[in-house]
């Protein structure tokens, strides 16, 4: 009764050309259906419901959290990949993945967490890399998940924040797959272009961008940060100035243009309105929701907890929280990671709220 591939389009990926890095027997769910039953019954799903989107600890019950946001891009997603004849079930897994490996405190921390991550292992924190390493080596206490490499490679080429206006899928083996994680890395150091292996990976690449676009617009407004009327006429006129006209805009203009085709495209007049939201956004919204004073206090937090608790795996202090709340439940295979990057997954694991009470409970 799941086999429902035979009218999918010539360039959807199909359940049977699904791989994971280590085989293991199938029941009857085709392969990245599965996916997505592991993916949610992880506790890494249920923390997103309190980690930030764009705005910590603001008390508004109705701005969205990340977990909001990942199910708006699934669902926008599988409505772009139901018109196009796409896998769905390969969109709603990468979709729905796609942002675990968030930190707390949102892009803020992430940030933090990348200049704590070059300073001491010499590598990159992105959320990206980092949700693929979830997968690889932190669920199941350190055992993996062992999801599909469609999957996989999905949510380390998402990056939103980059944005085009037309995305190729790009052949992949398991071992570029691999490659490509390994080498992102060293981002700081090497340009490094991440292409999904699907044309399933390259609609939640763009509907990744169109969620959070108009959503993060509205929570703005809700919030006092921007008016209505400050929308540039330029965005309003071609897409709309509320979430719900410049989503639909956006997402028939895909459709519209992908159809049929081995690429996901938007026109250029619609993407150069994107392109300009985006950009408003980051100069209104992104860059002024946090104060001076609230920057240098996530500062504080993230080095702080991490020192600390870094000074412990030093010492062997066994009655450290790091050893009773995390590391004593991992597989020995993963205490074998340098001291460095065991902090840094467990910090990067936390939610807003967890990260702060670590914090006031090592300044007590």
């Amino acid at each position: 009764m799941f086999n429902k591939e035979e009218n999918l389009s010539p360039f959807a990926t199909l359940s049977k050309d699904g791989e994971r890095l280590f085989p293991e027997e199938s029941d009857f769910r085709p392969i990245f259906y599965r996916d997505i039953d592991r993916i949610i019954n992880y506790a890494s799903f249920t923390r997103y419901k309190n980690k930030t989107q764009v705005f910590s600890f603001y008390g508004n019950d109705n701005i969205q959290t990340r977990m909001m946001h990942v199910l708006l891009v699934s669902k926008i997603a599988r409505t772009i990949g139901r018109c196009l004849n796409l896998n769905e079930d390969l969109i709603e897994a990468i979709a729905l993945a796609h942002d675990i490996g968030h930190s707390p405190i949102g892009h803020v921390g992430e940030k933090i967490l990348n200049e704590i991550s070059i300073r001491e292992l010499d590598q990159v924190f992105m959320h990206n890399i980092f949700g693929v390493r979830n997968y690889l080596f932190l669920e199941r206490d350190g055992k993996g998940a062992n999801l599909s490499i469609q999957v996989m490679d999905g949510i380390l080429c998402h990056n939103g924040e980059i944005l085009s206006n037309i995305y190729r899928p790009e052949k992949k083996t398991k071992e570029k797959f691999l490659k490509d994680y390994y080498d992102a890395y060293n981002m700081h150091k090497h340009k490094i272009e991440l292409n999904p292996m699907t044309l399933e990976g390259c609609v939640v690449k763009l509907t990744d961008v169109i969620s959070y676009s108009g959503r993060d617009l509205e929570d703005a407004i809700r919030l006092n940060f921007i008016s209505r009327d400050e929308i540039p006429k330029e965005i309003k006129e071609v897409l709309g100035d509320n979430n719900r006209d410049i989503v639909n805009t956006l997402v028939c203009d895909v459709i519209k243009n992908s159809k049929n085709q081995n690429y996901i495209k938007l026109s250029e007049d619609i993407y150069q309105a994107l392109s300009s939201l985006v950009k408003f956004n980051y100069e209104h919204i992104y860059n002024k929701a946090n104060t001076k004073e609230k920057l240098a206090y996530y500062h504080d937090v993230f080095n702080e907890v991490y020192n600390y608790y870094l000074n412990d795996l030093k010492n062997n202090n066994q009655n450290s929280r790091i050893y009773l709340n995390y590391l004593n439940k991992m597989d020995n295979e993963y205490l074998n990671n340098k001291k460095e990057q065991i902090v840094l997954d467990y910090i990067a694991l936390m939610t807003d709220e967890y990260l702060i009470k670590e914090y006031d409970l090592i300044k007590k």
